[in-house]
């Protein structure tokens, strides 16, 4: 497996980051509907600390996906794609890139607003983004739910979208961000299918 993207797959470290960035969400998400109607307690409080530290940590896997793409580049879009879906896979992807850096900063305004610490599982301290401001606070606060509903939303269309192309397209959309073999597919592989050898000449025998 080639760790950098190609012109038809994602590689091996765009693949690793991107499906776990997405169990960190799943439980990011479930986790913090859950915590919400928590009774106060010391589990309460230990239980949003490690949702701050680990939002931190998708903020910094994040950005660390977007500076591997734009040191390796992305695939070209698979053969036959219309000119419409291409522009809208486009657009959905950089609005998860928007929405990915959007919700943990709104986490971390609200958390400054709030007057909270922030730290890193305990490790370190972090700058907060604003002084204490209780309207600053409400407003990163709904901001936070409303960010985290949207990329929900978005994240479904491009899950849908993605088991569209394999169910339907026969295309290799969902297979090349995965390893290699794991899903099968009618359409051909440029990198793994060997060029198709020259008939020799009669002549040259």
């Amino acid at each position: 497996m080639s760790w950098k993207n190609s012109e038809h797959r994602w590689g091996g470290v765009s693949q690793l980051l991107h499906w776990l960035i997405v169990l960190l969400i799943l439980g990011q998400g479930t986790v913090g509907l859950l915590m919400v109607d928590m009774l106060n307690s010391p589990d309460k409080i230990r239980i949003y600390a490690l949702h701050k530290s680990f939002g931190l940590t998708i903020l910094a896997l994040v950005a660390l996906r977007l500076l591997w793409r734009l040191f390796t580049g992305a695939p070209r879009p698979v053969p036959g794609m219309p000119r419409w879906q291409e522009r809208a896979a486009a657009f959905t992807h950089w609005l998860l890139y928007a929405l990915l850096f959007a919700i943990p900063l709104s986490g971390w305004l609200f958390n400054s607003a709030a007057g909270y610490p922030l730290q890193w599982f305990g490790l370190f301290n972090l700058p907060p983004l604003a002084g204490k401001d209780e309207a600053l606070r409400e407003a990163a606060v709904a901001a936070h739910a409303w960010l985290f509903w949207l990329l929900v939303t978005v994240a479904l269309v491009h899950a849908a979208a993605a088991f569209y192309h394999h169910l339907f397209q026969r295309d290799a959309t969902l297979a090349r961000m995965l390893p290699r073999g794991w899903l099968r597919t009618d359409a051909i592989d440029p990198v793994s299918t060997p060029p198709a050898s020259t008939p020799k000449d009669p002549r040259d025998a």
